[in-house]
């Protein structure tokens, strides 16, 4: 019998049509939160942007301004999320404004000597006592530690000046001018070398007074001199604001004269306000373009803040400034906390030419 074998057929499955993956659609919610986030950022950057006398909030928002580089990193990395471009371009936009500003190209720089130009080394160190209360014994210990041969105290008092003495400054630094007070218009300057009383720059609330110093290097025997004037402008408060910008223009007018200047002290302004700008830029006007130099920016010192070392935490800002001719170079600035008060410390090292 015949078997009939039936061999099964088989039919190719047909091809299913290839599918691509899904792709993700941008997040809506990443963008407005980029954009949530970097609005504070674009009203501070006009305000920064724009060098005219705002009005009294604008100028205490201003100061905080290179804290807003935290807000517009997050920003970028939203938008980075939420893959928009306009958006990515935006904030990244707003960020490089804030780098800038933080690492500004356009501050002043420190004049390069001619070769063999002789000159004296001085460390130097400035400090807002607080009405007298900052603790002298940390004062006295800074000084000896970094070898401080010129001291500027703001808001000195009686009080400060006695406990000082009784700490051993006066062997540290056997040369003063004081004019103490209990109103924070006190102020004083200790040093090694001798010094002589110039002047007062006039006008202002709290003593700035303008002191001549003889500056020697024993070792090489050569000398300079130094004109120092112990900086404290009225802070921009109520009604004061207008004090605040004459006394920022009577410190850049004591900058304009000639020989070496060093110009230390609670300006009460940081670098980001124009008046402050306008102090390094115009200071110097007509002498070949040239700028003072804030010894603190140059060094990269914009996220060391000076003040509040005290109270609640808040973002702190850079107000205590050390400012001098192009023709004075510096290095290794330094911010110290001083119990006691709520300023810092700053100082540097800083070469004067001789003569």
């Amino acid at each position: 019998m015949a078997v009939n074998r039936l061999e099964a057929m088989t039919h190719p499955s047909p091809a299913l049509p290839a599918t691509r993956p899904a792709r993700r659609r941008p997040s809506v919610a990443w963008s407005v939160l980029a954009l949530l986030m970097v609005l504070p950022v674009a009203g501070v950057s006009m305000f920064r942007a724009i060098p005219v006398e705002w009005p009294l909030i604008v100028v205490q928002l201003l100061s905080f301004t290179p804290w807003m580089v935290v807000p517009a990193l997050v920003a970028v990395i939203l938008a980075l999320a939420g893959r928009r471009l306009w958006v990515v371009i935006t904030t990244a936009a707003l960020l490089a404004v804030q780098l800038f500003w933080l690492f500004p190209l356009d501050a002043g720089k420190e004049q390069d000597l001619p070769a063999g130009t002789a000159s004296v080394p001085v460390e130097v160190m400035s400090l807002n006592s607080e009405y007298g209360e900052a603790d002298a014994a940390s004062i006295v210990r800074l000084v000896r530690e970094n070898g401080i041969q010129l001291l500027a105290l703001q808001e000195h008092t009686q009080g400060l000046e006695d406990r000082l003495q009784s700490e051993g400054l006066d062997q540290l630094l056997p040369n003063r001018l004081s004019e103490p007070s209990d109103d924070a218009s006190g102020g004083a300057v200790y040093s090694v070398f001798p010094l002589e009383a110039v002047g007062l720059l006039p006008d202002t609330p709290f003593r700035m007074d303008v002191t001549r110093v003889l500056i020697t290097d024993a070792g090489a025997g050569t000398t300079a001199t130094l004109n120092l004037t112990n900086v404290h402008a009225l802070p921009p408060v109520d009604e004061r604001i207008g004090q605040w910008r004459s006394d920022l223009d009577k410190v850049a007018r004591q900058a304009s004269r000639p020989g070496s200047q060093l110009l230390m002290g609670d300006y009460n302004a940081t670098y980001d306000h124009s008046e402050f700008r306008a102090l390094l830029d115009t200071a110097l006007a007509g002498q070949d373009g040239r700028k003072l130099v804030d010894v603190g920016t140059a060094s990269g010192g914009r996220f060391s803040p000076t003040w509040p070392m005290e109270g609640p935490p808040l973002p702190g800002i850079v107000i205590d400034h050390m400012v001098t001719s192009p023709r004075i170079s510096s290095s290794d600035y330094s911010v110290h906390q001083i119990p006691g008060s709520d300023h810092a410390a700053i100082m540097a090292r800083l070469v004067i030419s001789a003569g």
